[in-house]
């Protein structure tokens, strides 16, 4: 008889942290002091999900952990975090001295910053690949930290034409973290890329079907191509094939339930729709050099010593 698992819950999914995720989500845009909601919380954000916000964190005083999904990366202030959807992420600040504030918008927000919307998706994503952003001069902490005051009186005081002006200073703090990020890469400006449309839709098909559907067959189908021309293009556009995409997304779902749920090495396996656990433990030590096990040991251990 087949063994079947119970799908693993992983992490919490929230529209806002603690509040009940919205699927119906649609030209959001929402910013708050860092100390309104995690003081309330022990100073703790716990590990979890958006499924469709975009966030902007900026830590003026303070610093903390920056729980980023199997990882723990500390952070001094100034500093400017970056958020994508479905990333898994928590905060552990330093109590009572860290502030800032934290800048919440959906996806179709962030598609209408600049002229070409796919761009400045592109972009956020791949600031959010490598999140953490510092400065090195304190003009620009506080040019941020003003554009920030302007948003929050924009959303809260609701005058004639804030929804406009909200989305303009938005866009003004998008345009100064990709300055952070070009700063970082040593890059004199700010390129943008615009999305494939191709490569768009399968990673959408994969977060879809990832559990089940492991064949570049399948998700090739759904766009009317073979195999090896969706390998050949998503290859030719990221410098990887699907089949990657479609690995590194188990590889991330695995890591996550490693290290945020208490399921057996053997449960993973099965909730991850592999044959047997000692096909998933060849699958996870060939992509990562270490064992399902090796893996969650160390990783607990780094976070307990944080």
């Amino acid at each position: 008889m087949v063994r079947l698992m119970p799908r693993a819950a992983t992490l919490p999914l929230f529209h806002l942290y603690g509040d009940p995720p919205d699927d119906q989500a649609f030209d959001f845009v929402h910013i708050e002091t860092i100390s309104s909601r995690s003081s309330v919380h022990g100073w703790t954000i716990s590990p979890h999900r958006h499924r469709n916000l975009f966030q902007i964190l900026l830590a003026e005083q303070g610093g903390g952990i920056l729980d980023l999904e199997a990882d723990a990366i500390s952070f001094e202030a100034p500093a400017v975090i970056l958020i994508a959807p479905t990333v898994a992420h928590g905060f552990r600040f330093r109590p009572n001295v860290t502030e800032g504030f934290v800048v919440s918008f959906t996806e179709d927000v962030a598609g209408t910053l600049g002229e070409n919307g796919d761009a400045a998706l592109v972009r956020l994503r791949s600031i959010a690949a490598n999140p953490l952003l510092s400065f090195s001069r304190a003009e620009d902490v506080a040019r941020l930290s003003r554009l920030c005051k302007e948003l929050v009186d924009e959303t809260s005081l609701a005058r004639e034409g804030h929804e406009v002006a909200a989305r303009s200073y938005l866009a003004l703090i998008g345009i100064e973290v990709a300055r952070l990020a070009a700063s970082r890469e040593r890059s004199g400006a700010v390129t943008l890329t615009a999305a494939d449309p191709t490569v768009e839709e399968v990673r959408r098909l994969i977060e879809v079907h990832f559990h089940n559907e492991r064949n570049i067959g399948f998700y090739a189908g759904k766009l009317a191509m073979t195999p090896d021309r969706l390998n050949d293009h998503v290859k030719r556009a990221t410098g990887v094939t699907a089949g990657h995409l479609l690995r590194q997304r188990i590889l991330t779902e695995a890591k996550r339930q490693l290290v945020f749920t208490r399921l057996t090495v053997g449960e993973i396996a099965y909730d991850l729709a592999f044959a047997d656990p000692s096909h998933f433990g060849r699958f996870f030590k060939k992509q990562t050099g270490t064992t399902p096990q090796a893996f969650r040991d160390n990783a607990l251990r780094a976070r307990a010593g944080n």
